[in-house]
């Protein structure tokens, strides 16, 4: 039997009224409220400016990788599950060295904002575990303000807690949390990862191809690994995608590198990552 969807409840005032906001012919007002809640935020605390970014949310910081791996070895008795065991832990601690990346590159964000005066440069993450925990960590150890753009999902995902508290966000709608990832994003930074960063990598690519965002750099971290996961030349050989659609990203391998590309792709349009935000918003970035 299909479930009914509640009624509202009676004598109490519309906008306290949970199952009133719950219905489905009340989503424009949910649309509204998810826009307008973060919104209001990042205008109260002077969030003008973010480095976005992506990455697994299965990336382990080295420390519990290095510990999970002495574990895996310890109970190693040959038998083939066993030996499994030891190289997924491996390999955890392998690819521990993104979730490194992306907490330094954090750092440089946020100290480089602490002694700014250009207007706030905030890390902006998904709000999750690994990759995404590791940015936000390393900004959150320079004193710098962070912020999470959670979702909520049929399985449980915690934000982490190196997001500030005033600047975390939950999202009911995808859409919504898409829009805000991209409105004051000067650049995107996307480590390895799943369908997940995959989609905001591919519509990020998607809105600058097509116009429908102001162009920014895009980083992508560990360029063997996009290269394996990702035949960009076969696109381009099969004519699905310009040959001037792959300037639309770079590879870097450091933290480092990553900011330099950043700072180089400002610098070769005679631009600031900060003075451009107001008349590209009025442009229709992001729209």
């Amino acid at each position: 039997m299909e479930a009914r969807t509640p009624p509202p409840t009676p004598g109490r005032r519309a906008d306290r009224d949970l199952e009133l906001l719950a219905r489905s012919e009340l989503r424009p007002v949910g649309l509204m409220l998810e826009y307008l809640k973060p919104e209001l935020a990042f205008a109260d605390l002077g969030v003008e400016h973010t480095i976005v970014v992506f990455g697994s949310t299965r990336l382990l910081p080295p420390d519990l990788a290095q510990r999970l791996l002495a574990e895996a070895r310890a109970n190693d008795d040959g038998s083939p599950a066993r030996r499994s065991e030891v190289e997924r832990a491996e390999g955890a601690l392998e690819r521990s060295r993104y979730y490194e990346v992306a907490r330094e590159l954090g750092r440089i964000v946020g100290c480089r904002e602490q002694g700014s005066g250009d207007g706030r440069l905030v890390v902006m993450t998904g709000g999750g575990p690994g990759g995404m925990e590791a940015a936000n960590r390393g900004a959150f150890e320079c004193g710098a303000a962070t912020v999470g753009l959670n979702i909520a999902l049929p399985f449980e995902q915690r934000s982490n807690p190196y997001i500030t508290p005033e600047l975390s966000f939950e999202f009911r709608y995808f859409a919504l949390r898409k829009l805000h990832f991209m409105m004051r994003a000067r650049a995107l930074v996307a480590l390895p990862g799943g369908y997940g960063t995959f989609d905001e990598v591919f519509e990020t690519l998607c809105l600058v191809q097509t116009g429908k965002r102001a162009p920014l750099p895009v980083v992508l971290v560990g360029e063997a690994f996009w290269r394996r996961a990702v035949d960009f030349d076969f696109l381009v050989d099969q004519e699905m995608i310009a040959p001037g659609d792959l300037d639309l990203f770079e590879f870097a391998e450091t933290p480092e590198a990553v900011w330099a590309c950043i700072e180089r792709w400002f610098a070769a349009r005679g631009r600031s990552m900060f003075d451009a935000v107001v008349e590209e918003n009025r442009e229709g970035a992001g729209s």
